[in-house]
């Protein structure tokens, strides 16, 4: 399991900040090569973006690269660079269709053909409209590429004729339908990042209402929101002992070949089991266990 507590944004024409990233400590790195891009500045952020790639080691931080949409004069160019510079995933903006990924998945599949490297790169959908939300579900299994997908709030809002609030009421429906399809798909969802960074306390409400609903972790758009979300996400100590006593439970079974596994009189099925280790994954995590410390 990789674990995708925060997603950070980076700009693809800011070699700066491309080069120095993962320092941060951030799960993934974003390079974007949409909105935060001038139409002037497009084909050389994507040759900046192949070369940071290509030269930087980043280590094993995830890196992601936000394409522009296919129907544009950049999004194939895109496509084509990323692959080759060997990225791990490529985030499609504004997802609406199926089709759309699709499309994407037989622009990827002809480089790594070329490349020799077939089923390589991961699909990442963000979702940014009514229709996007509508189709939520048939955009998260369209390809078996597909890792996640994630709520672009701001032209969501746009696009339902609304804006932005404190408290979010506004994006309710479409955090939970994007959590739901992410589940039913086998994937992970992403929370839209938080652009307010002199408010740091609803930032916090924010990151732990997000982790209630079930999402994975949050897009982020500066490093001083990295402490925050993994603080949220990290597992309390008594998540933790009664993680380590259900996983200890379920190797005492096997080691007696029984199958049946109860801890404290109450029978331990598939979903208590996926959350434990979830829960101790979330501890090595954070820092909080070692791994030769687990049972």
């Amino acid at each position: 399991m990789r674990l995708r507590r925060t997603m950070m944004f980076v700009p693809g024409n800011n070699p700066g900040m491309m080069q120095d990233a993962f320092i941060y400590g951030p799960d993934s790195i974003m390079l974007d090569l949409e909105d935060s891009v001038t139409m002037a500045e497009k084909d050389a952020a994507r040759l900046l973006v192949y070369n940071a790639l290509k030269t930087v080691d980043y280590g094993d931080t995830e890196m992601v690269v936000r394409i522009n949409p296919l129907n544009t004069p950049y999004g194939k160019k895109d496509v084509e660079a990323v692959v080759r510079a060997g990225v791990d995933v490529i985030r499609m903006p504004k997802t609406e269709t199926a089709e759309e990924v699709v499309e994407v998945e037989r622009e990827i599949e002809k480089v790594e053909r070329e490349l020799g490297c077939l089923g390589r790169t991961k699909i990442m959908a963000a979702i940014e409209s009514a229709l996007g939300i509508v189709n939520a579900y048939a955009i998260a299994t369209a390809s078996k590429r597909m890792m996640g997908i994630a709520l672009g709030a701001e032209d969501y809002c746009a696009n339902l004729k609304t804006q932005r609030t404190p408290d979010g009421d506004e994006l309710r429906l479409a955090r939970e339908t994007i959590v739901v399809a992410a589940r039913a798909a086998g994937i992970d969802a992403l929370d839209t990042v938080y652009s307010n960074l002199n408010d740091m306390e609803t930032f916090r409400r924010e990151v732990e209402y997000i982790k209630t609903l079930g999402f994975d972790g949050k897009s982020i758009i500066n490093p001083r929101q990295i402490e925050i979300v993994n603080e949220v996400f990290a597992p309390k100590e008594k998540d933790i002992e009664k993680a380590r006593t259900i996983l200890a439970a379920i190797k005492e079974a096997e080691r007696k070949g029984s199958g049946v596994i109860s801890v404290n009189g109450k029978m331990v099925d598939k979903p208590v089991v996926i959350r434990a280790q979830r829960t101790i994954d979330l501890a090595i995590a954070s820092g909080i266990l070692k791994k030769e410390e687990v049972l």
